[in-house]
């Protein structure tokens, strides 16, 4: 809750955030967040994570809550930086950041400083409909935050409310593009308007998004369709029948498996092909990511990605690149696709996570024929563009994806050696810039891990079945990863102890 405090005699009233832990009252105030300095290296207060603060949070959180993912409860007050605050006082390295989605460390004082600005309670107090009530000033607040790192060839922003919301307005826009292309310009027919009343055709074509094995675009209802990384994550929900494609198994070490790589994605790219010439229900568009991350952090060359393109203008179908999870400089671009080298830019590029905001880009063909086709009341928020703003401002002037290519081939390079000496455990290294991953050969074994590397004092996650994965902010540095091998090393000794004595 908020209270409203008298700074001085005559001054005008500071307001601060009124918490709580463990029954007590505390007050922080904006000011004391922004004088947070982040700590040298962990420090933990109790020898399980959670500890016993967690859990009686959780406790009274589980009876209105589900709480059966949560790992512990975070102190945000507290937090800084790159280490993560728990209810106990332990005080974490976070190289899994709030499931990739923390660009530039907690309590970012460029954040803190936007949230705090009068354009910020502004947008708040009266969060508009953006579509038939935009700001005056919402132009210049796109240009200044999306579109000043807008992908090469788009021209164009969508802005909505998070990743899996970007991925279906996107499917809707692919096939309103493809509608409108069958129909040859024409308006709808009386046909049309009325079995589209009924969720029939002609007014509901039969038509599909082609995704990839093992590929995740969110949660929601259509993007389900095209979510293919868990069973868990689809069961009991009615799903279109859309084609699924291969996407490539490669193996590693890359340098000694070219000619076996090489042909793994031709056959995937061939597949394409296939499917998008033969499948009974016509593709309007192609989705994939630039490096599957809930699948297991499965990456592609960039030969595939261009032979991919190459494939879906062939066919006249749109591509959609999800950089949900690895846009905004994780990956040493600015947009991971941008590591392709493409010829012509993909159609839409989605977008959200370490962005704080969310929507996709777009070329202007893929504006509807009419207005409301695209549409919700919200269309996003001048609120996340705010923030949206403060974090693209502070990447581009301390040259944060400068600094993640050179402290992402640092981690890897010390990842390969522990690799080999460790390999039971650690297999499989691979990344691009700090989006960095390994193998793991169990899900067991993956779980003692990072059960164990909490308890050191790091904050890690995985993916896939197998996969351990690094999602750090764009603010880590050297001294950073020097932190984490220390406790690695150490939490890999006590493993081979217990398992290979």
């Amino acid at each position: 809750m908020f209270r409203t405090f008298a700074r001085a005699a005559g001054a005008p009233p500071r307001r601060l955030f009124v918490g709580s832990r463990g029954g007590g009252m505390r007050i922080v105030g904006a000011r004391f967040l922004s004088q947070l300095q982040e700590p040298k290296e962990p420090h933990m207060a109790t020898s399980e994570v959670p500890g016993p603060e967690s859990q009686a949070a959780l406790q009274r959180l589980s009876q209105l809550q589900d709480t059966r993912a949560v790992i512990f409860t975070a102190d945000y007050n507290k937090s800084v930086g790159n280490y993560i605050a728990d209810a106990d006082g332990n005080m974490m390295l976070d190289m899994y950041c709030q499931i990739a989605s923390i660009p530039v460390g907690y309590n970012s004082e460029g954040i803190l400083r936007a949230a705090k600005s009068d354009q910020m309670a502004v947008a708040l107090a009266n969060r508009p409909a953006l579509g038939v009530f935009p700001p005056a000033d919402w132009a210049q607040l796109l240009e200044e935050s999306f579109m000043r790192v807008k992908p090469p060839g788009m021209d164009m922003v969508f802005t909505a409310t998070h990743g899996s919301d970007a991925n279906e307005i996107a499917y809707k826009a692919a096939f309103m593009h493809y509608a409108l292309k069958k129909r040859g310009g024409r308006a709808f027919s009386q046909a049309e308007m009325t079995t589209v009343m009924d969720n029939a055709p002609p007014g509901s074509p039969d038509v599909a998004i082609l995704s990839f094995s093992l590929g995740f675009h969110g949660r929601t209802f259509g993007a389900l369709s095209t979510t293919r990384s868990k069973a868990v994550h689809k069961l009991d929900i009615p799903a279109f029948t859309w084609p699924r494609a291969p996407f490539p198994q490669l193996q590693y070490p890359l340098d000694k498996h070219v000619k076996e790589n090489a042909e793994e994605e031709r056959k995937c790219l061939a597949e394409v092909a296939r499917i998008l010439k033969t499948n009974a229900v016509p593709v309007a568009a192609v989705i994939v990511e630039p490096i599957q991350s809930e699948g297991g952090d499965r990456h592609a060359s960039a030969e595939f990605f261009r032979g991919l393109r190459r494939i879906t203008e062939e066919n006249d179908v749109l591509l959609i690149v999800d950089e949900v999870q690895t846009g905004c400089g994780a990956t040493g671009t600015f947009w991971a696709h941008e590591q392709w080298g493409l010829a012509t830019p993909p159609d839409m590029v989605t977008f959200s996570k370490k962005m704080q905001a969310a929507g996709f880009y777009h070329t202007r063909k893929l504006v509807p024929d009419q207005p409301y086709r695209n549409f919700n009341t919200w269309m996003g928020d001048p609120a996340r563009a705010i923030v949206a703003r403060a974090i693209v401002d502070e990447v581009l002037e301390k040259r944060l994806v400068e600094q993640v290519r050179e402290v992402g081939a640092y981690l890897v390079s010390h990842l390969e050696p522990l690799g080999v000496r460790y390999h039971r455990i650690v297999r499989n290294v691979r990344g691009q810039g700090t989006f960095v991953a390994f193998d793991c050969p169990s899900t067991e074994l993956r779980t003692e891990l990072l059960d164990l590397m909490r308890r050191e004092g790091v904050n890690m996650g995985g993916s896939g079945d197998v996969t351990v994965r690094f999602r750090p902010m764009l603010t880590l540095t050297k001294a950073h990863v020097n932190v984490f091998l220390a406790r690695f090393q150490s939490v890999l000794n006590k493993m081979y102890q217990k398992h290979w004595p």
